[in-house]
C-alpha cells in the first residue's frame, strides 16, 4: 500500500502519537473515525439522485457495519 507520507513526517507523527497519554489518544481516535464517517456519508449523499436523508444514513450503516435495518 503506497504511503502519501514521507519517512520523516510519520516518525514525527508518530513521536507525536506516543507523547499523548492514553485519553487524549482515545480522543483523537474518535475524531478520525468520526471524521471517516463524515467523509463516507457525504460520499452517499453526492451519489444520491434525491436527497432523502434516512436512505443515506442507512447506506452508512450498511457500509460501515454490514448489516441493513429491517423496514
Amino acid at each position: 500500500m503506497p504511503f502519501d507520507t514521507s519517512p520523516e513526517a510519520l516518525r514525527a507523527q508518530t513521536e507525536a502519537q506516543r507523547r499523548l497519554g492514553g485519553a487524549e489518544r482515545f480522543l483523537t481516535a474518535c475524531r478520525m473515525s468520526q471524521a471517516v464517517r463524515e467523509l463516507a456519508l457525504a460520499r452517499i449523499r453526492s451519489r444520491q439522485s434525491e436527497p432523502d436523508e434516512r436512505q443515506a444514513l442507512e447506506q452508512l450503516m450498511a457500509e460501515l457495519y454490514g448489516f441493513r435495518r429491517n423496514p
